[in-house]
């Protein structure tokens, strides 16, 4: 999908700072849970391995990003590295949501949950940052509200 995920689940998604406007530009932050569920039939969850491949593909983890974000300072915060979204996914910023309800990054950084599990209490998340031009896999607990981006099944 070239767009964050925008639908309004019943429990485990917010709008950033609780800002029904920042929705229209940044689609939903979801916990794992929901996150799990939000994407329409014939889509699902992206994987681990998923961005994997994409990394993999984009030529790796230390230059994809820039390959990823959409290019400008429209929505990203000075510096945005090299920003070309020559891939057309257009990652926009839209923070994130921890697990004491506070938001933080808007305009700095993309989080993108996985559908894979690290082990019961966390999963694994896609991190891309304004100032630079890698990507990060790494893993966080459940309950943080990241962004969805969902891939054709």
């Amino acid at each position: 999908m070239a767009d964050n995920i925008a639908y309004k689940a019943e429990s485990g998604c917010w709008a950033y700072n609780n800002d029904q406007n920042n929705v229209k530009t940044y689609g939903y932050l979801y916990n794992w849970e929901t996150a799990k569920k939000v994407c329409p039939a014939g889509w699902h969850l992206s994987s681990k391995d998923d961005w994997s491949a994409l990394l993999t593909y984009l030529g790796g983890e230390l230059i994809a990003g820039d390959k990823l974000k959409e290019s400008g300072t429209d929505h990203w915060q000075k510096p945005v590295s090299a920003a070309t979204n020559e891939t057309g996914f257009t990652c926009l910023p839209g923070g994130f949501r921890n697990d004491k309800s506070e938001f933080y990054n808007l305009g700095l950084m993309c989080f993108y949950w996985c559908s894979t599990e690290e082990n019961t209490e966390k999963a694994n998340h896609i991190l891309i940052y304004s100032h630079t031009k890698d990507v990060t896999i790494s893993y966080i607990e459940k309950n943080n509200g990241f962004s969805v981006r969902c891939v054709k099944d």
